[in-house]
Parts: structure tokens; C-alpha cells; sequence
């Protein structure tokens, strides 16, 4: 169930990463509106240890809900992506079904190894996820 059913609260939502997680060091995210009914949240998350997500989501909303259209979420340490999420189909790859568009792409050959991504949605916010992640990397 989404939690979120105006813009306004995805925006509160966005803007209150920092003060909600501690290991938010910081965070460029802006929700730019590109419609009336559209807009789009870009930026960076920048946590410990050289870690970072960059972001990109298209969302739409109306009087009772907020939908992630399309995404993609950018995992990186040090300069170097080391995955990332994304939520353009694939549909020769038979591995992906389960999850069909959402796929995470991981090492090896980072851009053609992917894997299914259970966590992510278009109809919740997948940041708590992707936070999550980094959180447990940190305690490594």
C-alpha cells in the first residue's frame, strides 16, 4: 500500500531523509514538477565510507496516490558504481519474470548480469530499500 497520496507528502518525504537517517550524510534530491500531474525527483544520497545513491524517478500523482512511472537508482562506492536499479523491461530474459521490469544489475559484467529486485515497486517509495542496503554495507 502506498503511503503517499499527494505530491506534497512525497515531497515531505524527500526533503526529511536526512533528519529521519542518521547515516544520510547528505542529500541533493529536489522533486522538480513537470506537469500537472508529473514530476520528477533527481539527486544524490551521500552516506559514510564513500558510498552514495543517485536517483532518478518520474512520478505521477492525482487526488489520491503517488506512482513511480520509471526509475533508476544508482549504487556507487568510491567513485565506482557497483549496481544499480532500474525498471526498463527485459523481456528475453527469462530470470527477470518474477519480477518483471523491476532488476538490480550486479558484478560481474555489471551491465548484463541482472537480477530479479523483489523490493522494488511503483506503487511505494523505494528509497527506505535502497537505504536499508547502504546501512548494511556500512556495518561491514
Amino acid at each position: 500500500m502506498n503511503p503517499f497520496q499527494s505530491l506534497r507528502e512525497y515531497e515531505e518525504f524527500i526533503y526529511t531523509l536526512k533528519q529521519r537517517h542518521q547515516s544520510v550524510q547528505r542529500s541533493t534530491l529536489i522533486v522538480a514538477r513537470r506537469g500537472k500531474r508529473t514530476a520528477i525527483v533527481l539527486g544524490e544520497i551521500t552516506f559514510a565510507k564513500g558510498y552514495r545513491i543517485t536517483l532518478r524517478e518520474r512520478i505521477s500523482f492525482d487526488v489520491e496516490r503517488v506512482v513511480i512511472e520509471s526509475y533508476g537508482y544508482e549504487l556507487w562506492c568510491h567513485g565506482e558504481k557497483f549496481a544499480w536499479y532500474d525498471s526498463q523491461p527485459h523481456t528475453n530474459d527469462p530470470n527477470l519474470v518474477v519480477t518483471n521490469p523491476h532488476h538490480k544489475h550486479i558484478p560481474p559484467n555489471i551491465k548484463h548480469n541482472r537480477a530479479p529486485a523483489p523490493d522494488m515497486h511503483f506503487d511505494q517509495p523505494n528509497l527506505q530499500f535502497l537505504i536499508q542496503e547502504i546501512e548494511s554495507l556500512l556495518k561491514k
